[in-house]
């Protein structure tokens, strides 16, 4: 289990048992996954377990939060970057692919075993990527002051772009690359460029 699952406005014991979910998940699968494996990992107890969350799921939907809103800081920070838009794009994707590579354990639970793990984890799923896609179009819109040739995303281009750059990080994912993702940066960066390139 990596050692950088830091939310500071997170307790201390429930960062263990996001830590704790994060690690029985890679080990069992979210459906094979149980609150004694939850605690085990996190050497803590049922009782703490039950004074953070109400259940398993939502434990699992802390864990896919906190995941994305570290992905989504990483882009944001990135996207402030001087220079001409084509270089605030490659590093914005670098900035993406290098928090889900320095964790690779988290980006597999996230990306592949929400899936199993209910409705509400994929309503929250689509949420994210729909604030992913609003984030990419505000960051667009506030280089296009700047760079006036650059072309805007329409809400329905936004949506494909993000679905788009999940899907062939999940695929890496899912050949066992997650410690690879920033591999893909010259390939997502390209993609979007050419989107705003029109």
């Amino acid at each position: 289990m990596e050692n950088t699952l830091l939310m500071p406005e997170m307790s201390m014991h429930r960062l263990r048992l996001v830590e704790g979910m994060v690690a029985a998940v890679d080990e069992k699968g979210y459906a094979g996954t149980t609150i004694a494996d939850i605690v085990r990992h996190a050497r803590v107890s049922k009782r703490t377990f039950y004074e953070h969350f109400a259940d398993r799921e939502e434990c699992f939907l802390a864990c896919y939060t906190y995941g994305s809103e570290l992905a989504l800081d990483s882009v944001k920070v990135a996207a402030e970057c001087d220079g001409p838009w084509t270089e605030q794009v490659r590093a914005a994707a670098q900035a993406y692919l290098l928090a889900l590579q320095t964790n690779p354990t988290l980006t597999r639970t996230l990306l592949v075993e929400v899936h199993a793990a209910g409705p509400r984890a994929l309503a929250l799923r689509r949420t994210v990527l729909q604030r992913f896609a609003d984030l990419l179009r505000e960051l667009v819109e506030e280089g296009r002051l700047h760079h006036p040739e650059v072309r805007s995303l329409s809400p329905a281009m936004s949506i494909a772009l993000v679905g788009g750059i999940n899907e062939l990080v999940l695929h890496t994912v899912e050949q066992g690359h997650a410690d690879q993702l920033t591999a893909l940066a010259e390939t997502v960066a390209n993609l979007v460029q050419a989107a705003l390139r029109g």
